[in-house]
């Protein structure tokens, strides 16, 4: 029992601090080197910058020079807690100071630390291609666990364009916000011809009205059987004939006021109407032609 509580304060110790050394491990890197390599045609990549710094280095005095010929390409070795590892997130980022724009590059991570990522001027954002001030760069590490992630400033880039390569314009993106007010012209309402076209036409219809009844007395249209037909079939006969009337009418109103939709409906009606009573009408007189009285 004496022997166990002796063990509980050094186990208690040793377990704070290593508590204490998890606690206070974090990420960083070493061995960081950043070139700037300019493409010849002639005798392939030359390098013209070369600078080295690590995690507890200042911000380089010196920007590095990115001009649109050239490719940045950036070497380190990344560590936790002094001992080389691959991190969950390990980014490059440029940061535009003027307007506060980030866009990340990620690194190549092997298993041990050792890391790389290059930049052409092809892959540059319009808004990071055109700045005319220098802009930052920063390192991200970060990973799951207890360490803690790194986010540092390491150098800042000035970025230039060769006079010879193709201007980049930016333009800027489409935003949904308050717009013009807006004026619609709508089209006018159709409208009747004039009343003279019009009564022309009326005036051509009813001049065939006469010759209508002169041809039905010439070819012997049988009026004398009209007190027959009736009294045969009154309600079909009167209905059929006011039916066609009505739908004169119809047309008539459509071209005083009515709208479309105004005279589908009643045209619907007087159809049905007129075929109903025309089935009963014409049967009728079906009835008389084979009785041999037509």
């Amino acid at each position: 029992m004496r022997f166990a509580r002796s063990l509980a304060a050094p186990l208690l110790l040793l377990a704070a601090g290593a508590a204490q050394a998890a606690a206070s491990s974090s990420w960083g890197f070493d061995d960081a080197r950043v070139t700037v390599s300019a493409k010849k045609a002639t005798d392939g990549a030359k390098s013209k910058d070369v600078q080295q710094f690590n995690d507890k280095s200042d911000v380089l005095s010196k920007p590095v020079t990115f001009d649109s010929d050239d490719s940045l390409k950036i070497l380190l070795t990344i560590k936790e807690s002094g001992k080389g590892k691959r991190p969950h997130q390990a980014f490059l980022v440029l940061r535009e100071p003027t307007t506060g724009l980030e866009t990340p590059f990620p690194l190549t991570v092997k298993d041990n630390g050792k890391a790389t990522v290059e930049i052409k001027h092809a892959d540059l954002p319009v808004q990071f291609a055109t700045a005319d001030k220098p802009v930052t760069a920063s390192l991200l590490l970060a990973s799951f666990g207890s360490s803690e992630g790194l986010k540092k400033d390491i150098f800042d880039v000035e970025i230039t364009r060769n006079p010879a390569a193709k201007p980049i314009v930016y333009e800027k993106p489409l935003r949904y916000g308050k717009l013009e007010e807006i004026h619609h012209i709508f089209r006018a309402d159709p409208k009747s011809p004039p009343k003279v076209i019009s009564l022309v036409f009326v005036l051509a219809i009813l001049a065939t009205v006469p010759a209508l009844f002169i041809g039905w007395l010439v070819l012997g249209g049988n009026v004398s059987h009209l007190p027959k037909a009736l009294g045969a079939a009154p309600i079909a006969h009167s209905v059929f004939f006011g039916s066609i009337i009505a739908m004169e009418g119809v047309f008539y109103m459509y071209y005083l006021s009515w709208n479309l939709f105004q005279v589908l409906p009643v045209i619907g009606v007087v159809s049905t109407t007129a075929f109903l009573s025309g089935v009963k009408a014409l049967g009728e007189v079906q009835s008389r032609r084979l009785a041999g009285e037509r």
